[in-house]
């Protein structure tokens, strides 16, 4: 079972409370003129329900509401739940008040509303109160992590804004956002009743090992030179010997690896000078190629210390990010005035409330002590990071004249190349200079591989993990459940779509879990909900697959939250002569909406619930039972009381 909405509060800086009721399992409708505050009903459920942001619209809402709340109800339970309207420039609250009460007790006053919780813990709080398992973590796609499902992924089936009960590109709510058409695509399933938790976890857990066996294998394809295996240590030896930098192995000899190794060392150490032949002090090129080894191990070694400044910087960026977010939340609370030798008493006052008592001393002590050491430690940090931009500046720029240099070295080095008469012997010491370049490289990457400790070959172990859970979860395949749920849900909503008389009610129609759209299926092809036509039908959808999803929900006992909210269903191609309750050609297939929604309720009986905003008041059943409240500028009614707006108002 899970929770329903009896009623919205508003309070006011002076602690007056404004509340509208609404009735569970049944349709309640506010009707009424523009700007009256009808829309805001629907973004005050989703703030309180834990929005990220302040949605809330409106100059008199902005200026003059300093408390919103719901209160919610599960059966015998009641859950009160209200959230301050945001402080100045602040995006939202961070912190809600939510309390238990007794079945049917009214909204606290003010002054006992305690805003303590965490915005994260409200949101886990009224998952649980939804009836979500907060054990449950679902994969998502293109990501290694799972997420829970929460109270704020239900809201994607219980509401539709005003731009979006009749929009042609969305069906769910915020479907558009960041993020939001992946977590959608993530808990369709598991609100839907198609998603074993357990099965879920281990589906996510087979992907992590099959990545794992991807990098394991890499690692093994990138180590292979290095490996007994392997045939570059006995290419190398052969150049080697070719080039007269070793002598040849004996013939009746075939060498080990480690013993080609170790020979290939030979070619590195440093060798008596007679052993050489000696290059000509006169030799430009000789001098140019030393030089341009000098320089590239400058080049290099800067790079390094360049990367190690960087990387010493963000981490001094992350601390002092951290440290400023502590500090932000101790200097909020205003508990710890700042120490001042001017002020003898301040030890012997409470930190908290300023009286007087005599043992606070050493607490207070310590607070202050804390705080400035706080203090004292990020503005040392704070101090460090112009010495290491400059740093960095200037390496930078040796950095680029190293390039500078390493350019003049290689157009010198090829002038002299080309003017030089090529001998056998010159050819003969270029070559070996080339094998002795690729020897010292094989080495030095062998030696980076070999200094860490070996890593375990684990592929037949990740093979074998991945065997046994593939078998194991051969059994059942989830997609076909998602099917077949899928189809059933698809049989309410052709019912429905014949009910309202849209337009492809004929046609097999089936919601898209990919592509977030209904679709209608033709001899002449898929047709998506953006393709059929007018505002009527685009509403008309909209309508029907919510009610068959809630009954889908209602029957599964699914945790999604038991009602729908509607923005202005009339707006969707209806003339203005329905506003007021005339019998435009509208008016029939208006109420033929309000029919259909009563038919699902009744349905359900008393387990969902329909609040639905409107500019039209039909003087039909069921229209005409289900208004709960209208406000006009003619009684002077609106969502928030005109007595409330005094002073201007900021709009």
């Amino acid at each position: 079972m899970t929770f329903q909405i009896s009623a919205i509060s508003l309070y006011n800086k002076k602690g007056e409370i404004r509340t509208v009721p609404f009735q569970t399992g049944a349709l309640n409708i506010i009707t009424g003129d523009p700007r009256r505050g009808k829309s805001a009903i629907l973004t005050i459920v989703d703030y309180c329900l834990g929005s990220d942001g302040f949605v809330i619209r409106g100059a008199a809402l902005r200026d003059f509401v300093h408390v919103f709340a719901l209160t919610l109800v599960k059966g015998e339970e009641q859950l009160f739940v209200a959230r301050p309207a945001p402080v100045r420039k602040a995006a939202s609250a961070t912190t809600l008040c939510v309390e238990f009460q007794a079945q049917g007790a009214p909204p606290p006053a003010l002054s006992e509303l305690d805003f303590s919780m965490p915005l994260d813990i409200a949101k886990r709080v009224l998952s649980k109160f939804a009836g979500i398992d907060p054990a449950v973590r679902l994969p998502v796609a293109r990501s290694v992590r799972q997420i829970p499902p929460s109270v704020r992924h239900g809201m994607f089936f219980c509401l539709q804004e005003q731009n979006e009960v009749a929009n042609q590109d969305l069906l769910f709510h915020a479907q558009n956002q960041d993020f939001h058409p992946a977590a959608l695509r993530a808990m369709l399933p598991y609100f839907l009743g198609a998603v074993d938790p357990e099965r879920a976890r281990r589906e996510h857990q087979l992907k992590l090992l099959r990545r794992e066996l991807t990098r394991e294998q890499e690692r093994h394809d990138e180590a292979r030179p290095f490996q007994p295996a392997s045939g570059t240590a006995a290419a190398l030896f052969t150049e080697a010997i070719e080039a007269n930098l070793l002598d040849p192995a004996p013939a009746s000899s075939v060498l080990a690896q480690d013993e080609i190794v170790q020979r290939l060392r030979r070619v590195t150490e440093p060798r008596p000078v007679t052993d050489l032949q000696p290059a000509r002090s006169d030799d430009p090129l000789s001098a140019l190629n030393e030089e341009r080894r000098e320089l590239r191990d400058t080049y290099a070694q800067t790079r390094m210390r360049i990367s190690n400044l960087k990387s010493i910087a963000r981490e001094k960026d992350a601390f002092l990010g951290q440290a400023h977010e502590q500090h932000a939340r101790l200097a909020t609370l205003g508990l710890l005035p700042r120490a001042s030798s001017a002020d003898p008493d301040q030890f012997t006052q409470c930190p908290i409330c300023g009286s007087h008592v005599d043992d606070a001393t050493d607490t207070a002590r310590l607070m202050q002590r804390d705080l400035g050491r706080l203090n004292a430690e990020m503005t040392t940090m704070g101090e460090a990071t112009p010495d290491i931009n400059a740093r960095i500046a200037q390496e930078e720029e040796s950095l680029t004249d190293l390039r500078s240099a390493l350019a003049r070295n290689q157009e010198q080095t090829e002038v002299f190349s080309a003017g030089q008469r090529s001998t056998a012997q010159d050819d003969a010491q270029r070559q070996a200079a080339v094998v002795h370049g690729r020897i010292s490289l094989f080495l030095d990457t062998m030696a980076r591989h070999t200094q860490a400790a070996p890593d375990p070959d684990r592929r037949d172990e990740l093979t074998t993990e991945i065997a046994e859970l593939e078998e194991e979860l051969a059994g059942t395949v989830q997609q076909d459940v998602i099917s077949s749920y899928l189809s059933l849900v698809n049989r309410k909503i052709q019912a429905k779509a014949i009910a309202l008389q849209l337009e492809h009610r004929y046609e097999p129609l089936r919601l898209d879990p990919q592509a977030l759209t209904l679709i209608a299926d033709s001899p002449r092809g898929p047709t998506k909900m953006a393709q059929m036509g007018s505002g009527q039908n685009y509403l008309g959808y909209h309508i029907a697959t919510m009610l068959s999803l809630h009954e889908w929900f209602s029957e599964m006992d699914s945790p999604v939250p038991r009602f729908l909210i509607l923005d202005q269903p009339s707006q969707a191609g209806f003339p203005d002569d329905t506003r007021d309750g005339g019998f435009g050609a509208a008016h029939a297939t208006l109420l033929n909406v309000y029919k259909t929604v009563q038919s699902t309720i009744d349905t359900l009986g008393g387990d969902f619930q329909v609040i639905v905003v409107e500019h039209a008041d039909l003087d039909a059943e069921p229209f005409r039972s289900a208004v709960r409240e209208r406000w006009r500028l003619a009684n002077g009614k609106a969502l928030v009381p005109e007595h409330w707006m005094t002073g201007n108002v900021a709009d």
